[in-house]
């Protein structure tokens, strides 16, 4: 995961310049997300590489999973360790003046990275939807072209959201990113939803002695293998719910109550952390849940020690 960036740029001046956060908190939470940078940046780039190799997950899936993993790894590379920068500089003493290029390139970063993230999480939910709805059509339906043109709109879109922090309100920006973002969770619950209740139909269907028979074009695939892929790309969705969620509840509670002070400073800082664990975690739910994509890491891996050796 990628992420959204902090509330409003002079609250976020002075809190840091005021000393509203503890030496100690900062320095914790600075030394944890340069450990997390880290871990998105080398763990994602191993995925991406992984993912070449992989011929079992259908293309367009593979080009949602590349799009998410390529996101993870621009938070590892840019916005962390700019966010990492950001808490420093009341401790460096840097000049003032570079605070405010340091904060315009993590919030533009954080305001687009988080858009395509949450976006292809969501579009991986509906593809995995489509694929037992559509049946044999969907390959006909769900195709390459198709799904590098939604993207590509995943992308403008958020473009936008960063052409409107620059030329509007950043805390209004923010807050409607927020709102806007409560859909997307929704609309992947109820994919889920329904994938549940098709599959234990189908598997109600198979105790009963009845062969699974496509309902307007539905299962006639490797049930056992769709499973898999469903259960995977479920695992990616909740680590995304758990760790944007609460950046969520965050946003819109500090914009409707107005909430400030020591607590609201240290609970932001703390959802800044927590989107930014996403990031990690997904290369690690890809290793653990797909076990073609586990074998071409290591692979991977080895290939890199014996090239240093």
């Amino acid at each position: 995961m990628a992420n959204c960036t902090g509330y409003g740029n002079s609250t976020r001046i002075q809190n840091h310049y005021g000393c509203s956060l503890p030496e100690g908190l900062v320095v914790f939470l600075a030394t944890l997300n340069i450990f997390l940078s880290i871990t998105a940046s080398l763990g994602n780039a191993l995925i991406l590489i992984a993912l070449r190799k992989v011929s079992s997950v259908h293309p367009p899936t593979k080009l949602l999973f590349r799009c998410l993993a390529i996101t993870d790894l621009c938070v590892g590379l840019i916005t962390q360790p700019l966010h990492v920068t950001y808490l420093l500089i009341p401790i460096t003493k840097v000049n003032l003046s570079n605070l405010f290029y340091v904060d315009a390139v993590m919030n533009a970063s954080g305001f687009l990275l988080c858009g395509v993230s949450i976006s292809t999480a969501t579009a991986l939910s509906v593809d995995r939807l489509l694929a037992l709805l559509l049946g044999l059509r969907y390959r006909h339906v769900v195709t390459l072209k198709r799904v590098f043109v939604v993207i590509i709109y995943f992308w403008v879109s958020s473009v936008s959201f960063v052409f409107v922090y620059i030329f509007w309100n950043y805390d209004v920006t923010l807050f409607e990113a927020a709102v806007l973002s409560i859909p997307c969770i929704v609309i992947s619950m109820c994919s889920y939803a329904k994938i549940f209740l098709a599959l234990r139909q189908n598997q109600a269907q198979v105790r009963e002695g009845h062969q699974s028979q496509p309902n307007r074009g539905g299962i006639p695939f490797n049930i056992a293998r769709y499973k898999k892929t469903v259960s995977s790309i479920a695992w990616v969705q909740l680590a995304l719910a758990v760790c944007y969620v609460p950046f969520i509840i965050c946003v819109i509670t500090i914009r409707i109550s107005g909430w400030s002070g020591l607590s609201a400073d240290v609970v932001w800082e703390c959802a800044f952390t927590l989107l930014y664990l996403n990031s990690s975690l997904n290369p690690i739910l890809y290793c653990w849940r797909i076990q073609e994509i586990r074998q071409k890491t290591k692979g991977t891996i080895r290939q890199l020690c014996c090239s240093s050796s």
